[in-house]
């Protein structure tokens, strides 16, 4: 596994000199933002990408530089796939069974950040509902597609620092609402799903790993009033000039989308798997409370026996076993 790249390494550099011809990935959220990027720069290096949104008509207008970028044998489709409706998944994931073609990579891209309160169709909380048991249930319902040998990379963010999974109340039922730790908890939730589901396909050779992304200005600050990610990283400048670090910067949306395909296509799976990334590389147990952006992974999102937990609850809030 190389350590050349870091926080400003984008997905060119990432795959620079890296043929993916033959390579079948799937990308969730692929109408905006990092899930354009990553798909351009796999189709780019020859790779056969199936990118999902829930919005087919935004999706085809935001990719159609990727197809433009396919001149070394690389192709695009689109699938349809709400994730925040169970109906909309499993109607997916039929197609893609019925289908049958294998994928090398599954990268679950698309999420919502800091949303107000609200309800997926099936009443789960909307982040929880659709960043986490929305790709627990499409992942799970396609894992017999990933080949032997193949990966998954689960989009997770430093924000699950904000806070652990609530098992015995993921739906606010209980408990005021704030976005930010739903947010916390959904990222957490990511991270586990992965290590479980590490755990229980790695012996046929199947890894799965988080990664963070970075700070990027994407659709995903939707939900945010005008100023308020300017006031968030003024806010942390002021706190690491206070210790003497340089100010923090936002990563452009190549920057951003170069630790996932670093983690699905560069790193060694056994280097990576059921572990979480970030700036191309792993990251290491810390529990600073400092600074959000500070590097690092909470212990919690790591543990085995609560990422087991987790996976059980989820079958019952799905509906389904795995």
């Amino acid at each position: 596994m190389t350590d050349t790249f870091g926080a400003k390494s984008t997905t060119d550099d990432v795959l620079s000199g890296i043929d993916l011809a033959g390579k079948r990935v799937l990308v969730t959220g692929v109408s905006a933002g990092l899930g354009v990027e990553t798909a351009r720069a796999l189709v780019a290096h020859g790779a056969d990408v199936v990118g999902a949104a829930r919005d087919l008509a935004k999706a085809e207008t935001a990719t159609a530089g990727v197809r433009a970028a396919a001149t070394g044998g690389g192709s695009l489709e689109l699938v349809q796939l709400d994730l925040a409706s169970l109906a909309s998944i499993r109607a997916c994931t039929d197609a893609l069974a019925a289908d049958g073609r294998l994928f090398d990579v599954v990268i679950a891209n698309a999420g919502v950040m800091a949303a107000p309160f609200g309800h997926t169709a099936d009443g789960f909380e909307t982040q929880f509902g659709t960043n986490h048991l929305g790709h627990f249930s499409f992942v799970n319902r396609i894992a017999p597609l990933i080949k032997d040998g193949g990966r998954l990379v689960n989009l997770s963010s430093s924000g699950h620092r904000f806070a652990d999974v609530d098992i015995d109340d993921p739906n606010f039922e209980h408990t005021a609402y704030d976005p930010w730790i739903a947010y916390g908890r959904s990222k957490t939730a990511n991270i586990l799903f992965a290590v479980e589901f590490d755990r229980r396909h790695k012996a046929r050779g199947v890894r799965a790993t988080a990664v963070h992304p970075g700070g990027i200005r994407t659709e995903l600050t939707r939900h945010l009033d005008d100023g308020t990610l300017e006031a968030m990283v003024g806010k942390i400048n002021e706190e690491l000039a206070a210790e003497g670090h340089p100010p923090y910067e936002l990563k452009s949306i190549p920057q951003g989308a170069a630790t996932s395909v670093w983690a699905g296509f560069v790193a060694t799976a056994d280097a990576v798997g059921g572990l979480y990334c970030e700036n191309c590389h792993v990251a290491t147990v810390t529990e600073n409370p400092a600074s959000r952006i500070s590097e690092g992974v909470r212990a919690y999102a790591l543990d085995t026996e609560r990422a087991k937990v987790l996976w059980s609850k989820s079958e019952v809030m799905v509906g389904e076993q795995f």
